[in-house]
């Protein structure tokens, strides 16, 4: 197996001049690192990454911690900073956060000891304060999705969840729908509050109150439990805002089990645009979270902070809202 020593004799050159090329530290002629490549070539070289690791102190690696592997939502997100990453030359860490804060302080403390360069966090469960303290005192950068950081917002890629749901409301109330139930996701979750907020602040601007409010997990199931504790509420609503797709369609098929029609009877709005809604009867309206761009977004400023380049706070990603057939509309798309 040929060593730096072999690459050194065939080249002409010295050890640290080698060294200066693999790492690309220094001052190197043209003419000398392309002997040195072609030395590696003809010997069929390897470098050694961990030791060139330890020298550079950089191990081109990026860490992505995120609070669950199920669903098309984090599929996309993980697939997008995935080759987002790859195509900067560095390779992703993917780890499960595990539903709580303290798994997911755990996924970060094993990125860093993995010698990861950066660390990408996507929480659901993680206080404001316990991200501002990481962010402080981490040995590596660490850029947090969905969640501001006061001081750090230029590290904190989100989405507006408040407007979204206040958006969605008002589609409600715009059909029509004065009597509206709702399926919150957890208690303890910031993003489910603002959504639960916009929806409640919506409804109050109308000078409507709520038929019931459901705090879920997020999973299908959950909805649609929610859905049937909601019936059996005896409250009475045309309508029902959920703050995710697989709560949506946990809750139509309460609704169906229980003889309710979509959307002639009650309607349903869900969050996230899964890609399962186009193709659910009827098909889900929902809101779609531009998930894909909020983590290429995330991966790119995170690679500005490793070559010390000044970033900026990101503007807040925006909603769209997708009508499809499980809202009923008095006037119909055309």
């Amino acid at each position: 197996m040929a060593t730096i020593n072999d690459v050194c004799k065939l080249a002409g050159v010295s050890k640290a001049t080698v060294s200066r090329v693999l790492n690309s530290t220094g001052q190197v002629k043209k003419s000398t690192a392309d002997a040195v490549y072609h030395a590696m070539d003809t010997l069929g070289y390897k470098p050694n990454s961990l030791a060139r690791a330890l020298a550079t102190n950089c191990t081109h690696t990026l860490g992505l911690v995120v609070s669950a592997f199920e669903g098309a939502y984090f599929s996309s997100l993980m697939r997008t900073a995935s080759e987002t990453s790859a195509c900067a030359g560095k390779q992703l860490l993917i780890m499960d956060g595990g539903h709580s804060a303290e798994s997911e302080e755990l996924a970060i403390s094993s990125l860093v000891e993995r010698k990861v360069d950066a660390i990408i966090l996507y929480t659901r469960k993680m206080p404001a304060a316990t991200l501002k303290s990481l962010m402080e005192k981490l040995p590596v950068p660490l850029i947090v999705i969905n969640q501001m950081v006061e001081g750090f917002e230029e590290r904190c890629i989100c989405f507006d969840q408040y407007k979204a749901a206040c958006q969605a409301t008002e589609f409600l109330i715009a059909n029509a729908h004065h009597n509206i139930a709702c399926i919150s996701g957890p208690e303890d979750s910031v993003n489910s509050g603002l959504r639960l907020r916009g929806f409640k602040d919506t409804l109050a601007r109308h000078q409507l109150d709520h038929c019931g409010i459901y705090h879920g997990d997020y999973y299908t199931e959950s909805g649609y439990r929610g859905c049937q504790d909601l019936l059996a509420s005896g409250h009475a609503f045309s309508a029902i805002f959920t703050a995710n797709d697989g709560m949506a369609m946990g809750a139509i098929r309460a609704l169906h089990e229980a003889g309710i029609k979509v959307p002639e009877e009650v309607s349903v709005m869900g969050f996230d645009n899964d890609p399962a809604g186009p193709f659910l009867i009827p098909s889900l309206s929902s809101v779609m979270l531009p998930v894909e761009a909020m983590a290429q977004t995330a991966v790119e400023q995170t690679l500005l902070l490793l070559k010390g380049e000044k970033i900026s706070a990101i503007e807040l990603f925006s909603g769209s809202l997708i009508v499809r057939e499980s809202v009923d509309q008095p006037q119909k798309p055309s």
